[in-house]
């Protein structure tokens, strides 16, 4: 099933990063939810792009100002050309800050606080419910195997069951997108006195993530931007949901080349 089918009607539904989607056990058809998480992982996708925009143009707009400064000291003062220049270096520059302001700022305001409902639950029929999702559909179709290595059955977390099971269903859903046919993607859960580790595991194998005879759910643009270099401490823009929930959380979510890892505190803070 490809989730484009559904994107108009329902990226309107999760215009705000407050709105509360439905709970993990809702009755909503597996085809629903999983356009409802595809939708999701949409929002915050283009949420996070913005962001990286509005944060790598900041800095050389910063080092312009900076520099015409520094021009500014080195002019002959009695020289109107060079200082209409200078102030029109400025200009621009600060033109351009309030472009960014005003336009990418504000249209992520909408997701910059991520509301949590907040509730004890256990953790493993989550899990099951989540990783049972993405069999359904996605991996079961593409001949991907999901494993969960979970030894204990009595976890509890005080979270919010729902947006956790979004970063964990986009945890294995990008795994299995990034695998080749018969691949497994492994999901191990772990709990210490503290915190809740959720790891996934896969081999990675790129050219399944732009595969045409092969099912997808993820959007085509955010599949090829997955297979470009990241920089150090970075991840695929499709993963923002999954570090926006972890930090809400005061927890972590890292991506390395074959491992997703979220480590989210037991109890609230």
């Amino acid at each position: 099933m490809a989730c484009s089918a559904h994107r108009i009607s329902i990226v309107t539904t999760f215009s705000s990063g407050n709105a509360q989607p439905a709970p993990v056990f809702s009755g909503a058809s597996g085809s629903e939810r999983t356009a409802r998480l595809c939708a999701e992982s949409a929002l915050f996708m283009r949420d996070h792009v913005l962001s990286v925009v509005s944060h790598d143009l900041r800095g050389p707009l910063n080092a312009i100002h900076s520099w015409a400064y520094v021009l500014e000291r080195k002019l002959d003062a009695a020289d109107a050309t060079a200082q209409r220049a200078i102030d029109g270096i400025r200009n621009g520059v600060d033109q351009q800050v309030k472009l960014l302001e005003s336009v990418v700022d504000a249209t992520r305001a909408g997701t910059k606080s991520l509301a949590l409902a907040r509730a004890p639950f256990a953790l493993r029929p989550m899990i099951d419910a989540t990783a049972d999702e993405v069999r359904s559909a996605l991996s079961s179709a593409r001949g991907v195997t999901i494993a969960v290595d979970s030894p204990r059955a009595g976890e509890t977390l005080n979270g919010d069951a729902e947006r956790l099971s979004q970063a964990l269903w986009l945890m294995l859903t990008f795994a299995v997108e990034a695998s080749a046919r018969d691949a497994t993607v492994t999901l191990t859960s772990r709990t210490d006195a503290t915190s809740w580790h959720a790891s996934v595991t896969f081999t990675p194998a790129p050219a399944a993530l732009d595969d045409a005879t092969l099912p997808h759910l993820l959007e085509a643009f955010a599949r090829g931007q997955a297979r470009e270099p990241r920089e150090a401490g970075r991840i695929s823009w499709v993963l923002a949901l999954c570090k926006r929930v972890a930090e809400a959380h005061d927890g972590q979510f890292e991506q390395n080349e074959q491992a997703l890892t979220m480590r989210i505190p037991l109890s609230a803070a």
